[in-house]
């Protein structure tokens, strides 16, 4: 943002002479006077939101969050669509253990810089960032889901056990209170009835404890780190998708990819040679939608990207 109409040229000008010293600082690492001098240029121009994430930026590189968030807060209420504001007020709030918030702030920060220039440095920084705090929040909510798991698994067979046991201890009562009432020609009978039944009741409680196996396998899957399917990652890179785009030819890269090789190599689409420009290339919303489900299913996928 511009400085405000009541600022005098000089004022101005002299503002964006001490965020150039402060820049020259920075590059140098001598952030305290870097600071000092960012802080000079708010003092005469309070309404440049480049200013704020200048001194931000110091703050971050010293890991003084509440700073980095403070100055952030004021740049977004001075533009709310700078990327640097919300991917450090982002950076701020997850060292501070919001991480809710923080995704959020990352996530917009990720969208905002997407549009602006989907292949700059920044973009690719934001997301790798962001897919580290996605797989950290997997991570332990997997482990605490998986800890669960195991303890009612446990529970499950211990009653399961419980109950063949009590299936044993019946039988064997049936068949000692028939002793008195039986004639001896019976005992035989009574006590092949009882293994008989005592081998249905393994047979049975093998079952169930097969069926009860599966279950909790097939609920721990999406927790395995396995491979990410093919359609879902881009024919260049192989990583998973972020920012899927079709060509005109029908082939799904990753955006930032693509437009470097167009940029770099040619105006042609790199599997099928048919001629391609940038402006041809169309959103794919179904893969887009698709990784994002994938993802939201294995959070473990954030590691391979």
């Amino acid at each position: 943002m511009a400085p405000g109409l009541d600022v005098p040229v000089n004022v101005a000008k002299q503002a964006e002479l001490l965020k150039q010293d402060g820049n020259a600082c920075f590059k140098k690492d001598r952030l305290g006077a870097a600071i000092e001098a960012y802080t000079q240029a708010i003092t005469l121009c309070p309404n440049v939101t480049i200013y704020w994430t200048n001194r931000a930026l110091c703050h971050r590189k010293r890991d003084d969050w509440e700073k980095v968030e403070s100055d952030c807060r004021k740049a977004l209420e001075l533009d709310f669509n700078s990327v640097k504001a919300h991917y450090m007020l982002g950076l701020a709030l997850l060292q501070q253990k919001q991480y809710a918030d923080g995704l959020k702030q990352l996530e917009k920060a990720l969208e905002l810089g997407r549009g602006a220039n989907p292949s700059s440095y920044m973009v690719e920084e934001i997301w790798q960032e962001l897919a580290k705090a996605k797989y950290l929040e997997w991570e332990s909510t997997s482990r605490l889901r998986l800890q669960k798991q195991q303890e009612l698994r446990a529970i499950c067979e211990r009653a399961l056990q419980q109950e063949l046991e009590s299936a044993y201890d019946n039988g064997v009562t049936a068949s000692t209170e028939s002793d008195g009432r039986e004639s001896n020609d019976l005992e035989g009978k009574s006590e092949s009835c009882e293994n008989s039944l005592k081998l249905e009741s393994a047979i049975t409680h093998k079952e169930r404890m097969k069926i009860l196996s599966d279950v909790f396998d097939k609920a721990a899957e999406a927790d395995i780190p396995n491979e990410v399917p093919e359609y879902l990652c881009c024919k260049i890179t192989l990583d998973i998708f972020r920012d899927p785009v079709v060509t005109p030819s029908g082939v799904t890269y990753e955006r930032a990819v693509i437009l470097e090789h167009i940029r770099k190599v040619g105006n042609f689409d790199p599997i099928t040679r048919e001629p391609l420009k940038a402006e041809r290339l169309a959103p794919n919303l179904a893969i887009k939608e698709a990784v994002q489900d994938f993802l939201g299913k294995h959070g473990w996928a954030y590691k391979m990207t």
